[in-house]
């Protein structure tokens, strides 16, 4: 019989490393808090031993009430969980022992696994871990999860037969009878003392499954209140503080600080990188660097031969095949001007993209980005903002699903669901070809500011937005933002692999599954008219007669085009299908040596370098993808929201490309 074992831990202490480990998955590891924000499962078999694996979002409390908390803690109270592997990060082991303590009182079988012990011994640190484990009950193991030690001894030890915990006492005898008093009275199943303990903390309101009156629990709290009275603290702060005092006297028995005033690589680095002046013309520094990498020479370079290879080797090779084996003309249509045109113009993009996405993970594993949350916050705040809010948007720029989702990690409801409202204009990677191919055709020698400036542009109108929204719809005050700077550390070739892999690995899977049908769609309907005729003239076609109808909406934009409205039309099933749609009705499927080179002279004919790039912003505002569309409905729980929310930045969209056009006309451009 499979027994179930939960990885239980702060953010960035090591579970999902571990957990790729034991269980050989590929989950993504970074170097910042929040990575995992919902369950993640695998399986560890070892001498005919089975185990599910569960990776839980990491938490720094089991008291406090954002989703990834509520994710974790009702899920380690279940029947399911037969074994607790608490990980606690050996380098900041007081602030991690507080959720060990925590973890403890439910009651459950558990272990803790000691990870980062090199960073601990890098520190010159000493950390008496047998006098730790005896003190607090625990099996301990030491480990280093990010090189693979200590990993076997970790096994043997979820291997073995493990009985629940005994329940130690944090607190002085006061506040141990008052928490026996309240678990008498409450009478609960699962959790008792954890549930008596944020009964003493928040009152009624926060435990549930009890037996009791109204009248009753309002008994019992005036009990607590009148027992708490002469408490200096309140009595929210009160279990917190004996918890701390415990690990702090604890932490004088068994963990030997190296005092010396020397200060480490990562603090001298964050005296720049985070100073109060330089942090932000260092962060718009570094992101400019990462698009002249995309689009500089190194990148031209790798687009060149890649071209050459997809669209020379493969795909004009498959359209000979297809003439020498004597296909029709409609079926050579479809496959080279319909599928081939549509794909191929968007994987020609391929070398730019993983270009950045591994600069991007680079930035991400050695911890910079947690930085950037840190420095973003100095800046939001001043708007009514807070920077907490800064990290599911930097998420974003890799995808607006997953970033949606890290919003649970936002205690206040109203700021996660502003934030939710403005992380669809952080620019996603599956923008990314639509800035690439209208950079070539109308900016060639200024392609990276170009692309960079999509970027900024969401940047400041989600900062904007967040202001007019907290202003207008979701007042409110700015919520604290306390967050953990990890160490810098040298990134791994297995997590840039892994990272980057996956990232390339959905985007060409996508344009194996959406590209490809929205092609095969589009090019159906732009030679079939609605009466089922065939036609060769696009604009009498159904895509024509659609194209035509919703075409004038966008003309005051400067891309009034039929053509161009299909695009946006599509771009709500996959933000690449504005791209291959494109390619499908400029028919550059034909050109079969270079697809991507063949679109850029059509866009040059269609649009100005003003429409252009007014065409741009509006694909960078307007209303997210389908399957954003459908996370933000899930996560907003609200349809009435998700319609305010795709139509205010929809509207954004429109309004902010209107003016980059128009305006743009006024003076000259």
């Amino acid at each position: 019989m499979s027994k179930t074992i939960a990885l239980v831990g702060n953010p960035n202490c090591g579970k999902s490393t571990l957990f790729n480990i034991l269980t050989g998955s590929n989950q993504y590891v970074g170097n910042w808090p929040g990575v995992t924000v919902e369950k993640k499962l695998g399986y560890l078999k070892k001498n005919k031993q089975e185990f599910t694996i569960v990776d839980l979002p990491g938490i720094y409390s089991l008291s406090t009430s954002t989703l990834e908390e509520v994710i974790t803690r009702e899920y380690i109270e279940s029947d399911e969980v037969d074994l607790i592997v608490n990980i606690v990060d050996a380098s900041n082991l007081e602030r991690n022992l507080f959720l060990t303590l925590q973890l403890m009182e439910i009651g459950k079988p558990m272990i803790v696994a000691l990870n980062m012990m090199d960073v601990l011994r890098a520190h010159k640190d000493e950390l008496d871990i047998d006098h730790l484990s005896e003190h607090l009950g625990l099996e301990m193991i030491e480990i280093v999860a990010a090189k693979e030690q200590g990993i076997d001894t970790l096994i043997l030890a979820i291997q073995a037969n493990h009985e629940p915990i005994k329940q130690l006492s944090f607190y002085r005898p006061k506040i141990q009878k008052l928490l026996q008093k309240v678990k008498a009275s409450l009478k609960l199943d699962v959790s008792p003392t954890l549930h008596a303990l944020r009964f003493i903390e928040e009152g009624p309101s926060a435990t549930l499954g009890h037996q009791m009156s109204p009248l009753e629990l309002s008994a019992l709290n005036l009990e607590v209140e009148n027992a708490l009275k002469d408490e200096t603290l309140d009595r929210d702060m009160i279990i917190s503080d004996e918890k701390y005092r415990f690990i702090t006297e604890l932490s004088s028995h068994v963990l030997k600080r190296n005092e010396s005033d020397q200060k480490t690589l990562t603090h001298r680095i964050d005296a720049l990188v985070t100073h109060r002046i330089l942090a932000f013309p260092i962060f718009l520094g570094v992101m400019w660097i990462v698009f002249m990498l995309a689009f500089g020479p190194f990148g031209a370079f790798l687009k060149l031969y890649f071209e050459y290879f997809i669209h020379v080797i493969v795909i004009q090779n498959f359209a000979n095949l297809l003439t020498f084996i004597g296909v029709s003309p409609w079926v050579y249509g479809l496959v080279v001007d319909g599928i081939l045109g549509g794909v191929g113009s968007v994987l020609g993009f391929l070398p730019e993209i993983s270009i950045l996405f591994i600069v991007l993970s680079i930035l991400e594993d050695t911890g910079y980005m947690a930085r950037a949350a840190f420095i973003m916050d100095r800046i939001l705040r001043r708007f009514g903002l807070s920077g907490k809010s800064f990290i599911p948007m930097i998420i974003g720029f890799g995808c607006t699903v997953p970033a949606l989702m890290a919003t649970r990690t936002l205690e206040n409801e109203k700021d996660r669901r502003l934030t939710m409202m403005i992380i669809p204009f952080m620019s996603c990677s599956a923008r990314f070809p639509i800035y690439a191919v209208f950079a070539a055709a109308l900016f060639s020698s200024q392609q990276a500011l170009a692309v960079y400036s999509m970027y900024i542009i969401g940047i400041l109108v989600a900062v904007v937005s967040g202001i007019i929204l907290k202003r207008f719809v979701t007042q409110g005050s700015v919520s604290s933002f306390i967050m953990e700077l990890p160490e810098y550390h040298r990134p791994t070739l297995r997590n840039l692999f892994l990272h980057t892999w996956d990232k390339i690995r959905g985007f060409i899977i996508k344009a194996g599954t959406v590209l490809l049908l929205a092609s095969i769609v589009i090019y159906l309907m732009s030679t079939t008219t609605f009466t089922l005729q065939s036609t060769t003239n696009q604009i009498d076609s159904m895509i024509g007669s659609i194209g035509s109808f919703i075409a004038p909406i966008f003309a005051p934009l400067g891309f009034g085009d039929w053509r161009s409205s299909i695009a946006l039309l599509v771009g709500f099933a996959a933000k690449e299908a504005v791209v291959s749609t494109l390619g499908v009705l400029y028919g550059v499927g034909g050109n079969a040596v270079n697809n991507t080179a063949a679109l850029i002279e059509p866009i040059r004919a269609a649009y100005t370098p003003l429409s252009g790039f007014a065409f741009m912003t509006f694909t960078l505002l307007y209303l997210p993808c389908i399957a954003a569309f459908a996370t933000l409905k899930r996560e907003m729980n609200s349809w009435k929201w998700t319609f305010i929310a795709v139509g205010y930045q929809t509207g954004i969209a429109y309004v902010l490309a209107l003016i980059i056009y128009q305006g743009g006309k006024l003076m000259g451009f």
